[in-house]
């Protein structure tokens, strides 16, 4: 009996990127627009599915946060979304300083739409039900009606709404993202835009890296200032963490691990099963530092104009945003898709683009995520000390 091997999500983005710049030196004009056709259905499809994933994330989001008000809870969810909205600003202004010297570095500057794009051999259009930003209203408020008025039958049709939306994440989305990538790039190598676009992946992963290391040690200096102990040695203690989710991407399946040594570095019990449990839900630094760095790379490499006021706008929505992204790989990029689309105005194509390169370091960001929990978990405990009078 053979035993069957399971590929992971990365890996299988790598191979599709591979085989997609590859295969589209040599496969010929008809093969190459069978894919483009797949892409066309599927980008409307994932279209259709935005405004949808939004509500049914979001409004049990809202509704739970609403209803579990309780000071601490209030607390830890200010300071995981305050944390988030500094990533993304950290990485915006890190970004856009650094990266238009990387990605014109050796390039000539020339618009990529002067490629025709290849058309698809027939499309089936599938409008949304609503539009981007009806959904995110909608989802605010029903979600706060369900808390205010604490409506039980409400509540329980939108958590099994929440958990359609999570199985079609995981069940479709998901396993057909290589496939979508692989179109995207096998059109973008048949026309000759992939190696420009492969240069700025190169280019930015190393930043973003490096930006990850910056954040975990600031916050850990942060949560050492204010617990009067060493950040470093706090750091290290969380280390098994970090490299247990470096090694599953998972968030969810780093909470025991994240658990076991917040307590060991001194916080109580209850706090940590508090407090890591919920922030490896709402706190997402690392992920909104990796999409916001993502955006301001594409967005210079496709020549699209931007400011600070725009991206405020975009980081402070991508942050409640990724308060409700689900618990799979690839979640939080999924959920950033609606703000992509009406905030920076990315298109099906950009938007395959900025899921391929999330995923491509989803662990570093996972990572960055639990990690992080640890700091906060420090900073809770001690704020409920001081409110106990310890």
């Amino acid at each position: 009996m053979t035993k069957k091997i399971k590929i992971g999500l990365l890996p299988r983005i790598i191979i599709a990127i591979a085989l997609g710049i590859g295969l589209g030196l040599v496969l010929p004009l008809p093969v190459v627009r069978v894919f483009v056709t797949f892409n066309s259905i599927f980008s409307h499809f994932l279209q259709f599915l935005i405004p949808l994933i939004i509500i049914g994330l979001i409004t049990p989001a809202i509704s739970d946060i609403g209803k579990n008000a309780g000071r601490l809870l209030l607390i830890t969810t200010i300071i995981a979304y305050g944390d988030t909205v500094f990533a993304g600003y950290l990485s915006y202004f890190t970004s856009s300083s650094i990266f238009p010297s990387l990605i014109s570095h050796g390039q000539e500057v020339e618009h990529i739409a002067e490629s025709k794009a290849l058309e698809p051999f027939f499309t089936i259009n599938i409008p949304p039900l609503v539009d981007v930003m009806s959904a995110l209203v909608s989802a605010f408020t029903v979600g706060l009606g369900i808390a205010f008025f604490d409506s039980k039958i409400l509540k329980n049709g939108f958590d099994e709404f929440k958990d359609i939306v999570t199985k079609t994440i995981e069940v479709a989305l998901i396993p057909l993202l290589p496939v979508y990538i692989f179109g995207i790039f096998l059109e973008m190598s048949h026309t000759g835009q992939a190696w420009r676009v492969l240069n700025v992946f190169i280019a930015i992963i190393g930043v973003i890296f490096a930006l990850h290391i910056f954040l975990l040690v600031l916050q850990y200096c942060v949560a050492g200032l204010i617990v009067h102990r060493n950040p470093f040695k706090l750091l290290w203690n969380m280390l098994p963490a970090y490299f247990t989710a470096l090694g599953t991407s998972s968030s969810a399946a780093t909470i025991p691990v994240t658990l076991n040594h917040s307590i060991k570095n001194g916080v109580s019990s209850g706090i940590a099963g508090f407090v890591v449990p919920l922030c490896a839900t709402i706190h997402l630094s690392g992920s909104c530092l990796k999409i916001v760095a993502c955006a301001v790379a594409l967005m210079l490499m496709m020549e699209m104009p931007f400011d600070v006021g725009l991206f405020t706008g975009f980081i402070l929505m991508l942050g409640v945003m990724m308060v409700a992204a689900p618990g799979v790989p690839g979640g939080a990029i999924m959920a950033a898709l609606g703000v992509l689309h009406s905030i920076l105005g990315f298109d099906a194509q950009q938007q395959a683009l900025m899921i391929a390169l999330y995923i491509t370091m989803d662990s570093f960001g996972t990572a960055c995520n639990v990690t992080g929990d640890g700091a906060i978990a420090l900073i809770i405990d001690k704020i409920n000390a001081r409110r106990e009078g310890k």
